[in-house]
């Protein structure tokens, strides 16, 4: 079945393109319309192709601003290759501010491979994965904690490969990256990651700061590794590929669910404990307090395993099943 995209962009042609990607939505208001995907290409000669996205999810707003910084700064003759831009990958959700798509209730990061007969989300997905991360050899997909989680500073996730010199590759990648921290993990078959990984392409996902906000330092460190990275891997040369990676890359691991704490409550969360922190198995974590029954005690959440503490809600506000942190440990 074809995707019922259609881009404005000839992602063939050589130098830089900006439009549409137009995904048909008949609706009361509009019965002939679409909605408007912003995206970019920047080509010219032989070289990798990397896809470049963000507002994978629409309230992270850094990886937003930073494609569309990039996709206005570099010029085409600094270019090996080609550069694809997607700055608000799930635009309904990306113009709404919110996670998921109002759309659907899609979220994207859960919606690969996609389906081109499907809901909004879902043709987004399987255009991503099928037409752009199809040509590609690399994707680098910008995130955040979003409105509910707090990152600590700036990080990077890739998946694990199956073998050593695999394992070493990927390394290097995330050195020339340089953010201070790199989680390797299992692949998830509905993350970009993974959609990635089935097209050939090697990807390496970001986690800057998040609670709605934007940091400028996790924005000037995150454009730093990404133009270093770009030249590491010859997509680009020129004035704006920095000498030096932002930092020296520490590698971590994350042991599964016993690295995640969740409220097991509905009230009001107490964090006992700070980002960066490292804690101990059976270490209060965090309090639920009741203001509506005020004279309940507050139950009290405890660490299952040691680790770094690297994400913490970022709302007081809790239900049963909300994650309250996320600890790893150096690798």
């Amino acid at each position: 079945m074809v995707n019922p995209i259609r881009s404005e962009i000839d992602f063939d042609a050589e130098g830089r393109h900006v439009g549409y990607l137009r995904l048909p939505h008949s609706v009361h208001r509009s019965a002939y319309g679409w909605i408007p995907i912003p995206a970019g290409s920047i080509r010219h000669g032989d070289g990798p192709t990397v896809v470049l996205m963000a507002g994978n999810h629409g309230d992270e707003y850094e990886g937003q601003i930073l494609v569309s910084q990039l996709l206005r700064e570099i010029e085409p003759q600094w270019v090996s290759g080609q550069l694809i831009f997607l700055p608000m990958a799930n635009f309904p959700a990306a113009q709404a501010g919110s996670r998921t798509s109002p759309l659907d209730g899609g979220n994207l990061n859960r919606s690969f491979p996609g389906d081109p007969q499907g809901s909004p989300t879902a043709i987004i997905a399987d255009y991503i994965e099928h037409t752009l991360l199809a040509r590609a050899q690399y994707l680098i997909d910008f995130h955040s904690g979003g409105s509910s989680l707090l990152y600590d500073g700036a990080n990077m996730l890739a998946i694990q490969p199956d073998d050593a010199g695999q394992t070493t590759r990927l390394r290097a990648l995330l050195g020339a990256f340089g953010l201070p921290r790199a989680f390797l993990h299992a692949p998830n078959p509905l993350h970009s990651a993974t959609a990635a990984w089935r097209q050939g392409a090697i990807s390496i996902v970001t986690e800057l700061g998040g609670a709605g906000t934007v940091q400028s330092r996790l924005l000037r460190e995150a454009r730093q590794g990404v133009l270093h990275l770009l030249g590491h891997i010859g997509a680009l040369a020129g004035p704006l590929v920095p000498k030096a990676a932002p930092h020296e890359t520490r590698f971590y691991r994350v042991s599964g669910a016993s690295h995640y704490v969740y409220a097991y409550e509905h009230g009001v969360f107490e964090p006992l404990v700070e980002l960066g922190q490292r804690v101990e198995a059976g270490q209060p974590a965090a309090r639920i307090h009741f203001p509506e029954t005020p004279l309940r005690e507050p139950v009290t959440v405890a660490f299952d395993a040691a680790g770094e503490v690297v994400c913490q809600r970022a709302m007081a506000a809790v239900q049963r099943g909300d994650c309250l942190f996320h600890l790893a440990e150096p690798a």
